[in-house]
């Protein structure tokens, strides 16, 4: 199965399923030499998986990743970096019912197509639990970054129709003093109180992410089909349940005039305004990247739906097992992981333009 990879120099390739024995990664073209913190890589797993609060899914894991090699007396070698992440707390039997079954919105259906046998248990290869094998990958480039003084403010502003209206960067400890990930205290009650009443009618509940990258030096991206929020936009749909990416003043630019629109320049080069999200021609143009990007409802719902089995009959169908009403308070160090992926890829990139 092609596709288990991203990047082009800083590479991560993933590899296991849901309810298999473990899930794991192995990351190449990771710089040699390189005191890495391997607490921190765990803290920022602990941010992504289940269980943490009760707005999440309640299925148990530790999340603990293994290291295998590529790392020597707390420095990278230079050579890859493998892991694995075992899975601990698997209900498989909660999947019992879908074997033949194709749940609505779910990747059931198109694995089916496409591959003629899937893994059921929790959708096998198309769970989010992949998901936190790039973590590992982003906080691994995340330490790289942070010793080029780029910086990460990634959060919930919105969930539902309950929006948060800001657009500035916010230090880790103010993100994370709630559960739900948004920075403003009486804006994240009001989004848990949604996400609760959500969850017990048994349904789910979209949102949106806003990530804002500080320090990003200009010059990062190459010119026609591998710009940087192109790449950016492709890591950041590859995650389970996205639906919708925007850079800078994104989908609002069709109300605008190019008169607003256009970001003038100050004497040292920056601008006065960041309607391009930092970027301008596919390249980082120094000032912060500013993306957002929006989730849909979770698929699986605790109340019945009708659907279709492997023959096309009718049947009806009502999700079991443990699941998140809403994605986005654990999407956050997803969505910051990928972006330091990219990040990172392109500065590696870069060194082999010019000295």
């Amino acid at each position: 199965m092609s596709g288990n990879s991203f990047g082009k120099i800083f590479i991560l390739t993933t590899f296991g399923e849901s309810h298999g024995e473990a899930i794991g990664g192995v990351i190449d073209g990771v710089p040699a030499n390189f005191a890495l913190d391997l607490e921190l890589i765990q803290r920022e797993l602990e941010r992504r998986k289940p269980g943490q609060s009760n707005l999440v899914t309640q299925r148990k894991e530790s999340d603990t990743v293994q290291f295998l090699s590529g790392i020597f007396e707390g420095k990278t070698t230079g050579s890859p970096i493998g892991f694995i992440i075992p899975n601990e707390n698997q209900h498989s039997t909660d999947y019992e019912h879908l074997k033949e079954a194709y749940r609505p919105s779910h990747a059931d259906f198109t694995y089916e197509q496409k591959f003629g046998h899937r893994d059921y248990r929790g959708g096998g290869r198309s769970s989010a639990r992949e998901t936190a094998c790039r973590v590992v990958a982003g906080a691994i480039a995340k330490q790289f970054l942070a010793s080029l003084d780029i910086r990460f403010s990634t959060y919930v502003d919105q969930v539902g129709t309950v929006k948060f209206e800001s657009e500035q960067f916010f230090e880790l400890d103010k993100i994370e003093s709630n559960a739900v990930r948004c920075p403003d205290a009486k804006i994240a009650a009001e989004m848990e109180e949604l996400i609760f009443s959500t969850r017990k009618k048994g349904d789910t509940i979209g949102g949106a992410i806003r990530c804002i990258i500080e320090g990003v030096p200009s010059g990062l991206g190459e010119p026609v089909f591998d710009k940087l929020h192109a790449e950016l936009g492709k890591a950041m749909l590859s995650i389970n349940a996205v639906k919708g990416f925007e850079i800078g003043s994104g989908f609002d630019t069709v109300s605008m005039f190019g008169s607003e629109h256009n970001d003038i320049f100050n004497a040292d080069g920056s601008t006065k305004t960041n309607h391009s999200g930092g970027i301008q021609g596919g390249i980082s143009n120094g000032m912060p990247v500013s993306f957002r990007v929006a989730f849909k409802p979770v698929a699986t719902l605790m109340q019945k739906q009708t659907s279709i089995d492997q023959q096309g009959n009718e049947i009806e169908l009502a999700g079991k097992g443990r699941h998140d009403a809403c994605v986005v308070p654990r999407a956050v160090p997803i969505v910051e992981s990928m972006a330091a992926m990219v990040i990172l890829d392109f500065y590696l990139r870069n060194k082999s333009v010019h000295l």
